[in-house]
C-alpha cells in the first residue's frame, strides 16, 4: 500500500502550501478581528489570487472552472486548508456551498444549473442549507415540520429553520421541506430551491455562538418561511426526494469536515508544541517541555492526528472504489473519533498556553468556539456511535 500522496496532487499541495504561506495566513489576524464583512475587499482579493494560481474550486468539475479532484485528492488538499480558517473559503471549498454544489451538480435541471450552479461554481454568489428546525430533533432528519403545499404551479412554504450556516448574505437556500405528509417517513420530504429576496423568506437572527454571532458566511442562520411561495420547477430531483438528496450531499461532506479537521489539528499540534518548547516556568530555565505531562499529551497527539488521517483517507479511497454502502461504517467511524481528536487536541493546547489560550491572541479561543460544534452537526457522536455498534451486533446475530 503506497501512503505518499498521489503524483497527480502532490504539485498541487505544493503551491496550495505556498499561496497559503505567502497570502492567506498573513491575513487570518485581520480577517478574524474585521469579520467577514468588513474583510469582504481583503477576501475577494484572496480569491483572486487563487483564480490566477489556477487553484480555484479543487472539489468543483472541471467543466465548471475547478480543479475536478477526486475524493482522496480533494481529501488531501481539504487539509492543507483546514489549517487556516480562511482556507476553505478563499479556495472556493467551503461548506455550505460544496454539497449544494454537489447536488445541484447531480440533480438539477438545466434551467437550474444556469441560474445557480454556474454563478456558485464561479463564487459570484454563496448558498446556504436549510434543513435544521428548532422544534425536531436535528439527529433524526425525517422529523420535519416545515411544510410546502402545492397551489396551481407553486410551492408555498410555512416554517421555521435554524443552524442555517451562511444563510447571511446568501443568493439562494437548498430548503428540505415536507411535500408529501402521508408518505413513508423517508419519501415525505423534498429540496426545493428558495431565492433569498423571495418574499416570506426572512432571516430572523444570526445565532449567537457562545456569544459570537459571526456575519456573511462565517454565521448560523435561524430563518423564517411564511407563505413563501416558489415555483414548482424550483424542486431539486423528484418529489419526495429529499431525505436521499441529503444522504448523497453528506457522504462526500464528511470527509470535507474531517480532512479540514484533521489540518486544524496540526495548526493546533503546532502551537501546542512551541509552546512548550518556548516557555520557562523556573530560575533554571526549564520550559514545559520538560514536564511528562505534556510529553505525554504530544505524543498522544500525535499518534491521535496521524490515525486520523489514516482513517478519513481510506474512508475516501472505499467511498471512491467501492461506493457509500461500503464505506458507511467508516465515515461514521471518523465523524465522531476525528471531532474528538480534535476538541480534545485543542482543549489540551489552551492548556499548555495557560491564560494566553483562552485569549484571542492566538487561534485556539476561535477554534474552541467555532468547532465544538463538529461533535454535533451531521450527525451527534452519539448517534454516530449507535448505528455503528448496531451494525457490528448485527453481523454476531445480535437484535435490535
Amino acid at each position: 500500500m503506497d501512503f505518499d500522496p498521489p503524483e497527480s496532487v502532490r504539485p498541487i499541495l505544493e503551491r496550495i502550501d505556498r499561496l497559503l504561506a505567502d497570502h492567506v495566513l498573513p491575513a487570518e489576524a485581520e480577517v478574524l478581528e474585521r469579520g467577514w464583512n468588513g474583510a469582504a475587499e481583503l477576501l475577494a482579493g484572496l480569491r483572486a489570487k487563487v483564480k490566477e494560481a489556477g487553484l480555484w474550486g479543487p472539489q468543483i468539475p472541471k467543466e465548471l472552472g475547478g480543479l475536478g479532484l477526486d475524493l482522496v485528492e480533494h481529501g488531501l488538499v481539504s487539509e492543507r486548508l483546514g489549517r487556516t480558517p480562511l482556507g476553505h473559503y478563499v479556495f472556493g471549498a467551503q461548506a455550505p456551498d460544496a454539497g449544494n454544489l454537489e447536488i445541484l451538480h447531480k440533480f438539477g435541471t438545466d434551467a437550474q444549473k444556469a441560474k445557480w450552479l454556474e454563478p456558485l461554481a464561479r463564487g459570484d454568489i454563496r448558498s446556504c442549507f436549510s434543513m435544521t428546525e428548532p422544534d425536531n430533533a436535528g439527529s433524526n432528519p425525517t422529523m420535519l415540520s416545515c411544510v410546502a403545499r402545492v397551489d396551481g404551479n407553486d410551492y408555498v412554504i410555512d416554517g421555521r429553520k435554524w443552524f442555517t450556516s451562511s444563510a447571511d448574505g446568501a443568493a439562494f437556500a437548498i430548503a428540505m421541506v415536507v411535500t408529501n405528509p402521508e408518505a413513508d417517513k423517508h419519501a415525505r420530504a423534498s429540496m426545493v430551491i428558495v431565492p433569498c429576496d423571495t418574499p416570506g423568506f426572512r432571516l430572523v437572527r444570526n445565532i449567537p455562538i457562545m456569544g459570537d454571532r459571526g456575519e456573511g458566511w462565517a454565521s448560523h442562520g435561524e430563518l423564517e418561511y411564511i407563505n413563501c411561495r416558489v415555483p414548482i420547477e424550483n424542486r431539486l430531483g423528484p418529489e419526495g426526494a429529499g431525505f436521499l438528496i441529503a444522504q448523497e450531499r453528506l457522504g462526500p461532506g464528511r470527509i470535507h469536515h474531517c480532512m479540514r479537521w484533521v489540518g486544524i489539528c496540526e495548526r493546533v499540534f503546532d502551537l501546542m508544541c512551541a509552546r512548550a518548547a518556548s516557555r520557562v516556568i523556573d530560575d533554571d530555565g526549564k520550559t514545559l517541555a520538560t514536564r511528562q505531562i505534556i510529553q505525554a499529551w504530544i505524543a498522544e497527539a500525535r499518534a491521535e492526528v496521524d490515525a486520523s488521517r489514516l482513517m478519513v483517507l481510506n474512508a475516501a479511497w472505499t467511498i471512491q472504489h467501492k461506493g457509500f454502502h461500503a464505506a458507511r461504517d467508516f465515515v461514521s467511524t471518523i465523524k465522531f473519533y476525528v471531532a474528538d481528536v480534535m476538541m480534545r487536541l485543542i482543549d489540551r493546547a489552551i492548556q499548555v498556553h495557560g491564560a494566553l489560550g483562552i485569549t484571542s491572541d492566538t487561534l485556539l479561543a476561535h477554534y474552541y468556539v467555532h468547532e465544538r460544534g463538529a461533535r454535533i452537526y451531521d450527525g451527534p457522536d452519539e448517534v454516530h456511535k449507535m448505528v455503528v455498534a448496531r451494525r457490528i451486533l448485527a453481523r454476531y446475530g445480535a437484535k435490535r
